[in-house]
């Protein structure tokens, strides 16, 4: 491929976002390929690759342009990778009710400092901290700052001894998720993991245009990239 733009790619749980580049740039071979914005492999949702002299315009896309997330949190428990891919190492009994969250949810809207998980793939020392973390290893992260302009409950309902719910957020560049959820979990005097997360949007980037992976190795990919002002709209 030799043309320029952005693909609005569906990242299906279970893969990384480095594999679905490597997917698509294996079958389309294009000069550049990249991506806006990393998707843990258990979470899917709207990836946007930029092909060619689309990736200069990385910076905007991954940093300065809004994304939008549903996302699921379970109460009572925590894992050691912050969501339900790690291990359990806290189970307790809570009894959390509805306003008690919302109550909170302003503390967590406008500019926040977060702890980069060590699931993550921030670099400290040089090395990936998921590559620390597979190791068992873990050490000191610098806070970093992340703006959430909009933060809203969806759902709410109780569970076996703990809670549940779902939230929609709406965020800048940079935003753990995982740790937003542990964070408002810690706020309320009780251990929360993320169970589920989509990101639905990215920009002008939606879910309802996203396509596969495979879509874009068959004859009709030059016709799903979207042109370079795109990311304008």
């Amino acid at each position: 491929m030799t043309e320029s733009g952005f693909l609005n790619v569906f990242k299906p749980p279970g893969m990384t976002s480095h594999d679905v580049v490597a997917y698509i740039k294996r079958r389309l071979k294009p000069s550049k390929i990249g991506h806006g914005g990393t998707l843990d492999p258990v979470a899917c949702g709207v990836l946007v690759c930029m092909v060619n002299s689309a990736t200069r315009l990385s910076q905007q896309v991954s940093a300065d342009t809004k994304k939008t997330y549903i996302a699921e949190a379970v109460f009572g428990v925590k894992t050691d990778s912050g969501d339900f891919d790690g291990v359990v190492v806290e189970r307790i009994q809570i009894d959390l009710a509805q306003c008690d969250i919302e109550r909170i949810l302003p503390d967590f809207t406008g500019e926040i400092e977060q702890t980069p998980p060590m699931a993550s793939a921030v670099k400290v020392g040089g090395e990936r901290l998921y590559k620390l973390h597979r190791k068992g290893e873990t050490v000191e992260r610098k806070p970093r700052k992340a703006m959430v302009y909009d933060l809203k409950m969806l759902g709410f309902e109780k569970t076996d001894g703990g809670a549940r719910a779902r939230f929609k957020a709406v965020s800048g560049g940079g935003l753990y998720v995982r740790t937003l959820i542990e964070d408002i979990g810690a706020a309320l005097g009780a251990p929360a993991t993320l169970s589920f997360l989509v990101r639905t949007a990215v920009g002008p980037f939606d879910i309802e245009s996203a396509h596969a992976p495979e879509v874009f190795c068959g004859p009709e990919a030059a016709s799903l990239l979207l042109p370079i002002d795109y990311l304008a709209r």
